[in-house]
């Protein structure tokens, strides 16, 4: 970030759980990067996860998390964050934009008037529709589980058969 500022140059942050990459999120990624000559992505903690998405979440570690995202050619950074909104971590990074995706238009961003407080720009990209951790989440086998097998050794002992 620092490299990308003594250049003349522009930080863009997003954040979010991340929690399975999907489409979706590469779509918001890539679009944020073309805003600007760095991408730092802001990722909720476990416990920050837990809290907005419920117990059985998140389903990857932010371990793990942070090393899928910094991976992606569009990411130069990804950084944690334990509370339920990256306002404090905004107020330490302080980019000149912060992107969310539509899906939050018309929602209050507790972390805007942070970000406009120090003199940056809230921007919110457009977003695949339909494409979310959740609706994969709902898809997967274990929401839905399969009827139990027949067992292969016959009818159990004092069971008529």
């Amino acid at each position: 970030m620092e490299r990308t500022r003594r250049a003349g140059g522009t930080v863009v942050a997003t954040g979010g759980c991340f929690d399975l990459l999907h489409a979706g999120h590469v779509s918001l990624l890539q679009q944020a990067r073309r805003l600007g000559d760095c991408l730092v992505v802001c990722v909720n903690s476990d416990a920050s996860v837990r809290r907005r998405k419920g117990p059985a979440r998140p389903v990857t570690t932010a371990a793990d998390r942070v090393r899928v995202l910094q991976a992606l050619s569009d990411v130069d950074a990804a950084v944690v964050f334990d509370e339920d909104t990256p306002e404090r971590l905004l107020e330490r990074l302080r980019p000149d934009i912060w992107v969310k995706g539509a899906d939050y238009a018309g929602a209050a961003l507790p972390e805007a008037a942070t970000v406009r407080r120090y003199g940056g720009e809230v921007v919110l990209l457009p977003f695949l529709e339909g494409r979310s951790t959740t609706r994969l989440l709902s898809h997967l086998p274990a929401a839905h589980p399969a009827p139990p097998m027949p067992s292969s050794k016959g009818t159990a002992k004092g069971t008529p058969s």
